[in-house]
């Protein structure tokens, strides 16, 4: 019987070591708006004969980055540092009174920037009777040209400025096309010369496409975005080639499993996942994993008592149906005494 990753009086070291944290994220801001369609409503549209649902509610969350930040903001870290530019839009407007519904965000660090959009994904959410809400067909909001220059000169030096009061920082490249976003290849560039200047702040990065181009920082890929940007089919294996590759720890999910955790030179350990039951939505699982895993290192837990966390922390968030869940203390607290580690 293997000995247990966390214990008591881990958790409340890492709890009682958040509200002093100072984490920046640094990434793609989204706007989640939800929109609440009441079917007993429905009319057909007079002009097309389509059907024009009828929108009750509308619910706006910070999302991609924003929910990372909603994460952190729930777990307790005492200062969150956002570190974004998104659009003059009414989106953008929306997000900024998102956010400031979180004391601990500090937004000077959000930029926002002519000619650019706020990315959106708007979710319409369609009510029936005696049903859960079933999500139509989503409408997403990107920005399609390269950030401008200046625009990234600006957010390098907001970076710079950052460096010396944070204790950890979260990277989350969530645009597909390159150099679109906010982590392009001049602040990846930027962050792997400033990993070696700085070899005590924790970097955690997380890219849909481009984990492989990281250097310098830990890596947090599923493993599907693992085997690609490696080419090697074996999870454990392609975690250790990434961590050569970028000279710090990978850890890399295999969803309710677990993760696999890659030192460089070192052999891949496999952090076994939390069982639940009932029904799961995964949806912002892997951003919920990210924050405990983040804050746990930044909080000084080891690499495999951090792992654990991030596991323990997305087992709680699953079991939030229909939104995407974040987990705060007393959660923590009382999964923690749920699972009953072996």
């Amino acid at each position: 019987m293997s000995a247990p990753l966390l214990h008591a009086d881990t958790i409340e070291r890492f709890l009682t070591a958040l509200p002093g944290l100072t984490i920046a994220v640094l990434g793609d801001l989204y706007l989640d708006r939800y929109l609440d369609l009441d079917a007993r409503l429905t009319e057909p549209s007079l002009e097309t004969g389509l059907d024009a649902y009828q929108v009750v509610r509308i619910r706006d969350y910070p999302g991609a980055a924003g929910t990372i930040i909603n994460n952190l903001a729930a777990l307790g870290v005492g200062r969150i540092m956002p570190l974004s530019i998104i659009g003059n839009d009414g989106e953008g407007y929306e997000l900024r009174q998102a956010l400031a519904e979180l004391p601990a965000v500090e937004p000077s660090g959000i930029l926002s920037w002519p000619g650019r959009r706020t990315p959106t994904y708007t979710k319409p959410m369609l009510q029936q009777p005696g049903q859960p809400a079933r999500e139509l067909n989503r409408l997403d909001i990107h920005n399609r040209q390269p950030l401008p220059d200046e625009a990234q000169e600006q957010l390098l030096e907001l970076l710079d400025a950052a460096w010396t009061e944070i204790h950890a920082i979260m990277i989350l490249d969530q645009v597909r096309q390159p150099d679109c976003g906010v982590v392009t290849a001049r602040v990846r560039d930027w962050l792997a010369g400033n990993s070696a200047r700085w070899p005590r702040r924790w970097m955690l990065a997380d890219s849909r496409e481009r984990i492989g181009l990281f250097r310098g920082v830990c890596l947090k890929p599923n493993a599907s975005e693992c085997r690609r940007a490696t080419g090697v089919e074996d999870t454990a294996t392609a975690a250790q080639v990434l961590a050569q590759r970028t000279g710090r720890p990978v850890f890399c999910t295999e969803g309710e499993r677990g993760m696999v955790l890659a030192e460089p030179g070192q052999p891949s350990q496999w952090i076994p996942g939390y069982a639940v039951t009932g029904p799961v939505d995964p949806v912002g699982a892997g951003d919920s994993c990210n924050a405990a895993l983040l804050a746990a290192l930044a909080a000084g837990l080891s690499l495999t008592e951090a792992a654990a966390l991030g596991n323990l922390v997305a087992s709680i968030t699953v079991q939030q149906l229909g939104t995407t869940g974040t987990a705060s203390p007393a959660q923590v607290r009382q999964r923690f005494q749920e699972v009953k580690i072996l």
